[in-house]
């Protein structure tokens, strides 16, 4: 049973039993009140915990946006990039969801403390005043009654009668107080009801909302993420055969490493110790140096460099050898030593290899007296030549193959992934290559000969080929495009490529890729979508001709170049290139960099971070805008997505990053000289003559500056050419669109005419009107009328 009422009658009798309702009513009140100050403690609490979290969640995000992943090589693909680009997009969810729970930390304090404290203080604390006054009154009224009765009856009745006036006075006064404090007890039994509950409503009702904030930011969040499972797992097939052809070069080079030397520019290089004389009482100590021989140049290079120190490298010292001579056990106290003269330098250094066999490597390449019968310096072994060639009877291998998987496997899930006994494909092969046998193979209606083995003999017999499909020559220009550009410029590049081939691997690739297009179209049935494809034939239609770690880690960019050869087999084997082409990659389809704004940190354009799943992320300190939607074909978006930052070094107008392949100093030339084959491609000349900043029909935009163009330039001379303080009122047309990221600055479309054009003070910036509206505008943006 509840409380029982208090009556106001019962005010009047103060019974017993009324004051024992009372006590029951005070005691509840008592209750309420220190629940609700222990309430308003675990409020607090709670709050301070929430913030806690929220500067720990904070914290974690922030790591994740410092972070960035390295890559191996010179570029990274468009999975790759979406990939490194996930960690900034992960910590802008965070900071998202932390702004919500700020939100509804706020909303704690607003909604349950407040609200609380007040109804303590103002009810629970009025209600406490009252009972004093109460207690006091009950006091004062029973001690005066008591005195009064207590008087004695032979008192004058005028004195009698003054001290019965005082006491009925007092009765009344603590009648009503009593009648008044009866009235606050169950006024507040009632109140606290609502007055409680009602900021405890407010607060779920908080909490709730920052749920729902969360599950409605994991809505905007599940599309990217579906997108970057995509990039996740396209960039784990590529591990897988990344990985594959590693560990088979890590066993080709166990097995005998003298023939995987790579080529170097040094006729010999390798670790000497040189004995360094000391005054007569210290005698001579001998010191690791890491020596290097150039034989047509007779300069000889050593760098003092000791693994167990921390591998703190020395100064180089650099001179001419004169003549080497080989020393003998009887004139020195250490086996496998040599001494050097040079032309340049004071007295022999004496030096010892680590074994008497690289002490004759050594003799040999310096001239000295001992020679080995091979050459020391580290060719390139050329592949073992296979029975496979592009002839008539390969031509019917193929076709014969292709034929049976399309009759008869066309729909079989991991088609060209599962791969055959090795036995029953040796096999298979031998009897397609023996012009005796060939005829009587019967691929499309035998049951001898599964799906697997057929698919696997194909690909083992374009593996088998002296060169591979697309050539060695062909190779490095082929990796060029698929590093960098826009997805249109990537098509054109590989498409003008393709019809550099010779007449009859160019027909081989047509008659292949058109039944990997049709594979393709089956992807539902089979699950072989075109990046599988990519994985799959990428090393078996491309290869470089010296096997390295680092060919090998451009492995990815030779799946590309397959995926761009399957999505668009109708252009590239049916249309002629375009004759003007080559283009530039990447420049040609997208805007330039807008320049770098003084307000923001040196060196960097800072964007608001937002997702465009459709293709890559457009992310803080990036100034590259992503090619449009349209310029990509739906069907790869993984693989043709967004620019390479080969983009970099191609001149265009200066932008905030430096391409990292030249952060050395190197030039343009010396980075085109890397590519296999090459000494300057002509992939890399056109990507070089067709920039905006120099092609014809944009004569207007700005060149580089030389200081951020890393090989010399000249380009025609243009208004924009001259310096900012020549640049007086006139008009401007846009040649590029823009959207404007800051209040000050303009949007606009190509083709947007801008009135009252004037140098701005900020560097690689004009100030316009447009529509009635002036701001800034790019310079390299718009052509100057």
């Amino acid at each position: 049973m509840g409380l029982q009422p208090l009556e106001f009658s019962d005010c009047y009798l103060d019974s017993p039993w009324f004051r024992e309702r009372i006590r029951a009513h005070e005691a509840e009140l008592e209750r309420t009140n220190k629940f609700i100050k222990e309430l308003i403690k675990d409020g607090k609490n709670l709050i301070a915990a929430t913030k806690s979290l929220s500067v720990a969640q904070r914290k974690f995000a922030h790591s994740l946006r410092d972070f960035k992943f390295e890559f191996i090589g010179d570029a990274e693909t468009d999975d790759e990039r979406c990939i490194d680009a996930s960690l900034r997009e992960f910590s802008n969810f965070l900071k998202n969801l932390e702004e919500q729970r700020e939100i509804m930390a706020l909303s704690v304090t607003e909604t349950l403390i407040k609200p609380l404290e007040k109804f303590r203080k103002e009810q629970l604390g009025a209600v406490k005043e009252e009972k004093k006054k109460f207690d006091k009154e009950t006091e004062k009224n029973y001690s005066l009654i008591d005195k009064h009765l207590n008087l004695s009856a032979k008192k004058k009745d005028s004195h009698l009668q003054e001290a019965d006036i005082q006491v009925e006075q007092n009765r009344q006064h603590f009648y009503e107080l009593s009648l008044e404090y009866v009235c606050k007890l169950q006024e507040i039994q009632e109140r606290k009801k609502f007055e409680f509950v009602e900021p405890m409503l407010s607060f779920f009702q908080g909490m709730f909302t920052f749920y729902h904030q969360g599950h409605e930011l994991a809505k905007d969040f599940n599309h990217y993420k579906m997108e970057l499972q995509i990039n996740i797992q396209n960039t784990r097939n590529r591990f897988e055969g990344t990985r594959s052809e590693v560990e088979e070069l890590m066993n080709k080079i166990r097995q005998n490493p003298k023939d995987h030397k790579r080529a170097s520019q040094f006729t010999a290089e390798g670790y000497l110790y040189v004995q360094e004389k000391r005054p007569a009482p210290f005698g001579s100590s001998w010191v690791k140096h890491y020596c290097m021989y150039r034989k047509a140049a007779k300069k000889f290079n050593m760098i003092p460099f000791e693994h167990r120190s921390g591998g703190k490298l020395g100064d180089v010292e650099v001179f001419s050898l004169k003549e080497c001579t080989k020393r003998h056990t009887d004139s020195i106290d250490r086996r496998f030593c040599f001494d050097i003269e040079a032309a340049d330098r004071p007295g022999p250094l004496t030096m010892q290899a680590f074994s008497e066999e690289e002490r004759k490597q050594w003799l040999e390449a310096l001239g000295g007296k001992e020679a080995l019968s091979h050459n020391f310096n580290r060719a390139i072994i050329p592949r073992p030549e296979g029975s496979a060639q592009l002839d008539k009877m390969g031509f019917t291998i193929i076709r014969k193959c292709i034929s049976a998987v399309e009759t008869r496997g066309i729909n079989d899930q991991g088609l060209y992934r599962v791969v055959g006994v090795s036995s029953k494909v040796q096999r298979l092969l031998s009897m397609l290559m023996d012009v005796k046998t060939c005829n009587e193979v019967d691929l499309e209606n035998s049951a001898d000969w599964e799906v697997k083995t057929i698919t696997s003999a194909l690909k083992q017999y374009l593996r088998s080929l002296p060169e591979p499909l697309m050539t060695y020559e062909l190779h490095g220009e082929f990796i060029v495009p698929a590093k960098s550009g826009s997805p249109e410029s990537r098509v054109n590049a590989v498409h003008f490529l393709v019809h550099k081939l010779p007449e009859k691997n160019k027909e081989m690739l047509d008659i292949l890729v058109k039944h990997l297009t049709n594979v393709s179209n089956h992807s539902k049935q089979n699950l072989m979508t075109v990046a599988n494809l990519g994985v799959v034939f990428g090393p078996t239609l491309m290869r470089p001709q010296e096997e390295t770690v680092a060919a090998i880690m451009d492995l990815k960019f030779q799946n590309i170049v397959v995926e761009i050869l399957i999505e668009n087999h109708e252009k590239i084997f049916r249309t002629p290139p375009d004759t003007t082409f080559p283009e530039p990659t990447c420049l040609s389809s997208s805007p330039p960099n807008a320049p770098p704004r003084q307000s923001k940190r040196q060196g960097q354009r800072t964007k608001r971070p937002v997702a465009v799943y459709n293709l890559c992320l457009e992310l803080e300190d990036s100034d590259n805008p992503n090619p449009s939607k349209e310029d990509t074909p739906t069907s790869s978006l993984d693989s043709l997505s967004s620019p390479s930052p080969v983009t970099a070094a191609v001149p265009g107008p200066p932008g905030p990053d430096k391409n990292h392949l030249l952060a050395d100093g190197g030039s343009f030339g010396d980075w085109a000289s890397t590519v296999p084959g090459q000494t300057r491609s002509s992939m890399v000349q056109w990507l070089n003559a067709q920039s905006p900043s120099t092609a014809s029909s944009n004569p207007a935009v700005t060149p580089p500056s030389p200081e951020s163009c890393p090989f010399p330039l000249s380009p025609p001379a243009t208004v924009a050419d001259k310096p900012p303080e020549s640049i007086s009122s006139r008009k401007a047309r846009a040649v590029y669109p823009c959207e404007a990221e800051h209040s000050s600055e303009l949007s606009f479309e190509i083709g947007a005419i801008f009135e009252d054009v004037q140098t701005s003070r900020e560097p690689g910036w004009l100030e316009g009107t447009l529509n009635g509206k002036r701001g800034l505008i790019p310079q390299n943006y718009v052509k100057l009328l």
